[in-house]
Parts: C-alpha cells; sequence; structure tokens
C-alpha cells in the first residue's frame, strides 16, 4: 500500500451518528416521519444548509411552505443536536490514537456553518483535526468533485497520501476517482483495522 501522509475523516455516521429518521420515529411514530419524508425532501433541504445556506432561515423557509408539518419541520432546526448524536467513542479514540502519533488528521464533511457552531462545545473532539474542511464554508458539499480539489490544493497532500474514510459510497467513489487512498466506514472496528493494515497505529493503540 502507497504511504498515507494524512488521513481524513467524515463526521456524520463515522464519528457523531447521524439518524434523523430515527430521531423523528421516536418523536412522532415511524408511520408519520415516512408520510413526512415523502411529503419533503428534508434531506435536500439540510444540504442547501451544508452548502452554507443559513440554519435558522432554511428550516424555517421549509417548516412556512409546508404547513401541514411545520412544527415537525421546525424539530429539524430547535432539536438539531438531539439528531447528531451520540459520538462514536471507538472512532473518536482512533482520531485522538492517530494525532498522538504524530500522524496529520483531517475533517472531510458536509457541515452547515451554524450546525458545526451548535456541535462544537457538545463535541469536544471537533476542535481536534490539523484542519478542517466544513462544506459550509467551501459552498460545495461532497461526492461533488471540487470540494476534493480544494482539500487538495489547501493541505498540498498528493492524493495518493491521504486515506479517507466516509460511510457513503458515493462519496468514496469520488475521493478514489481523483486517486485517494479509502475506506467504506461501515463500524469502527473496520476502520481501526484499516488503520493497523496500514501500519498507522498498532492493534493495541487501534482499540
Amino acid at each position: 500500500m502507497a504511504g498515507v501522509e494524512a488521513v481524513v475523516f467524515d463526521i456524520g455516521n463515522v464519528l457523531i451518528e447521524w439518524q434523523p429518521e430515527r430521531f423523528f420515529d421516536k418523536e412522532i411514530g415511524a408511520d408519520r416521519r415516512r408520510a413526512m419524508f415523502a411529503a419533503i425532501d428534508l434531506h435536500g433541504i439540510n444540504d442547501e444548509v451544508d452548502r452554507g445556506g443559513n440554519f435558522h432561515d432554511t428550516i424555517h423557509a421549509a417548516a412556512k411552505a409546508h404547513p401541514e408539518w411545520h412544527d415537525e419541520v421546525l424539530m429539524w432546526h430547535d432539536r438539531w443536536i438531539e439528531m447528531a448524536a451520540p459520538a462514536i467513542d471507538h472512532s473518536v479514540r482512533l482520531l485522538r490514537a492517530l494525532r498522538k502519533t504524530g500522524v496529520p488528521v483531517f475533517a472531510l464533511t458536509n457541515f452547515g456553518i451554524q450546525t458545526f457552531e451548535i456541535a462544537e462545545p457538545v463535541y469536544p473532539f471537533l476542535g481536534e483535526f490539523d484542519r478542517r474542511y466544513i462544506s459550509g464554508h467551501m459552498g460545495v458539499i461532497k461526492p461533488d468533485a471540487d470540494i476534493y480539489r480544494q482539500v487538495e490544493q489547501d493541505c498540498g497532500v498528493p492524493p495518493g497520501g491521504l486515506l479517507f474514510t466516509d460511510d457513503r459510497i458515493d462519496n468514496i467513489n469520488a475521493a478514489a476517482a481523483r486517486g485517494w487512498q479509502t475506506h467504506l466506514f461501515e463500524d469502527p472496528q473496520g476502520w481501526a483495522d484499516c488503520l493497523v493494515a496500514h501500519g498507522l497505529l498498532s492493534k493495541e493503540n487501534a482499540k
């Protein structure tokens, strides 16, 4: 395997669970949640936030546009941190273990400007990356090729020196198409095994 010069973490479903459907199933029941998600493209609306749209304005506009779901849509704004939970503790340990060994660790995440500000005080490890690439600030989301190009330009590491993990295959494929080394995140143990296989962590440090 080619040498890894920096490790790149996605955040949602890699370091922090992101399951809005689970949240709404608990709050309004699975049947109503399915009806709401069929009526409104909430993930598409969230993509607008991740591209840099104002979190408050975007969600409140969606609630106003769908009066039959007004209160439920506002939960996406008012209780967002409950959807972005909990932390995936083993992944956090891997992030910290890599940094202790001196491996540069970056974040590359689809995340809004304001939502990231909400998450930071709740999850201190979000401040522990050597570099952070937040889509809201970059004006583009994965898997658009431009977001990967911006990372390459800024960090100065050649594509083949970047090892990237993400839970979405479309994001992984887009990175691989640019020559990045990749790992499809399914669970933290699989990611730990990958880091050990690359010689970045020992088995003991990857627990």
